[in-house]
């Protein structure tokens, strides 16, 4: 397993892959205000082989398990080669 943790690269053309996210509703307890508040929450991908796919709260063998793991709810610094893999499975990945 690889985890992908986001550095700086001098001087060089960068990658940057940022999971998916969803919007959550808040946590209200019965008030009606809170229920309209929706949070972000990340989505974790996981690629195992050549195939990804989404986990939104994934276990610690599923992450263990898979080839990379993206955590949900970071930005991750990626090459050129996993850029097209990842573009290829439809996500988007910025060029920084």
């Amino acid at each position: 397993m690889y985890l992908h943790w986001s550095k700086p690269i001098g001087g060089k053309m960068a990658f940057r892959f940022t999971t998916p996210t969803i919007l959550e509703e808040m946590e209200s307890d019965g008030h009606p205000l809170f229920s309209r508040i929706k949070i972000p929450k990340g989505i974790t991908v996981l690629k195992t082989g050549s195939t990804y796919y989404q986990v939104r709260y994934p276990s610690a063998e599923e992450v263990a398990d898979a080839d990379i793991a993206y955590i949900g709810g970071y930005s991750y610094e990626v090459t050129a080669e996993e850029k097209a893999s990842l573009e290829a499975a439809g996500y988007t990945v910025e060029t920084v």
